[in-house]
């Protein structure tokens, strides 16, 4: 199972967000125009990093503006926001055979790694803050 691209996408806006601010207007043409998206994906975004605290977002041609510091923000907080996983990161099979021995403890024996394996990236997520990922 991918993340979907909603988390890089969210990243790269918010980087815009933070790199052009004062020099540009923030719209989402000028945000889509960076990542290489149509601009309702950059609208879509941006009202879920509204939703989440991480962005203002002005009527009309406004524009995107920081309304956090990038020290305060960690990619945990954006990968939360733009809800790109469904649930846990891994997608299990939902029937396995009972009357199998393998069927039956299949989660018995699986689910502690797989979601180990997801408290790992996501404690690494947590680790790193969009200062850390600035750009000159």
């Amino acid at each position: 199972m991918k993340i979907t691209s909603r988390f890089t996408v969210a990243v790269h806006t918010l980087l815009a967000v933070y790199t052009f601010q004062g020099e540009h207007k923030l719209t989402s043409e000028f945000i889509a125009s960076s990542i290489g998206v149509n601009p309702v994906v950059v609208r879509r975004t941006l009202q879920s990093l509204k939703a989440a605290g991480l962005v203002d977002v002005r009527a009309g041609t406004g524009g995107a503006v920081p309304v956090r510091p990038m020290s305060d923000i960690t990619l945990f907080d954006i990968y939360s926001a733009v809800d790109c996983v469904d649930g846990n990161l891994f997608n299990f099979h939902d029937n396995p055979n009972p009357d199998c021995p393998v069927g039956r403890n299949i989660h018995r024996v699986l689910d502690p790694h797989l979601e180990k394996a997801q408290s790992a990236m996501e404690n690494e997520l947590k680790s790193v803050t969009l200062a850390e990922l600035r750009i000159e």
